[in-house]
Formats: C-alpha cells, structure tokens, sequence
C-alpha cells in the first residue's frame, strides 16, 4: 500500500528519497523534476497543484504566516546540528520512527536530532 505523496527540495538526495520509499511513500525529487534553482513560490505552487507533503532544509520555508497549517499539505523542516547527508538521513529516520509523516499532514514541523515541533492548523469546530 502507497503511503501519502512527498516531494524533497533540492538539498535532499537519493538516499532520502530511498528511505522514504522503502516506508511506503510515494516520493518525488526537486531534482530529478529539473525544478533545482526554481524560485520558492514557483517551486510551492506546484508542491501545493500536486497535494504534496514538503519536505526541505530550507529556512524560507519556517515563516509560519507565509505557510500557515491547515492551508498547505503540509512542511517538515529539517534543522540537523551539523552538515551533511548522515546527518540529515538521521534525523528524517528519527522523525518516522516517531510517527507517520500523515500525523503531521498540513502541519509546519521542523525536526531536529531530538525534537520536533508541530505547529497545526487551528481547530475548525
């Protein structure tokens, strides 16, 4: 079964990309798209057209204002210590080890080695 769909920025890589499919879901890349150097907001209007959970390492991404929860299919923000593709893999893998990515659909999180904040979107009822 086809968990939900993800698109990766550009800073993540294969690897990500691997990880992500071996737990069930659908994956696409910024990169393999040629969508690498794309201007933000041309990159966010085709995540938003194709209803797909984003996933970066991006800080324009953060600006809860710009990207409020409820009105997206969701962010999660990746804030590793140190540079590089292990420590990245390290806290993506922590991440799904705590919870389905669809647990934080529509939300905007950002995850570190240890925590991850979730900001969702406000009650509707």
């Amino acid at each position: 079964m086809t968990r939900m769909s993800v698109k990766l920025d550009e800073n993540l890589g294969r690897v990500h990309a691997a990880m992500l499919r071996q737990a069930g879901y659908n994956v696409d890349r910024v990169y393999d798209e040629g969508l690498s150097g794309e201007e933000d907001d041309t990159l966010w209007r085709r995540v938003c057209a194709e209803g797909r959970f984003f996933i970066t390492l991006d800080l324009d991404f953060s600006d809860v204002r710009r990207f409020a929860p409820g009105t997206h299919p969701g962010i999660l923000l990746l804030r590793p210590r140190t540079g590089g593709r292990q420590a990245v893999l390290d806290v993506l893998t922590r991440v799904l080890h705590e919870q389905p990515l669809e647990l934080i659909e529509g939300c905007l999180s950002v995850a570190d080695e240890t925590y991850t904040r979730v900001r969702r979107p406000p009650d509707s009822g």
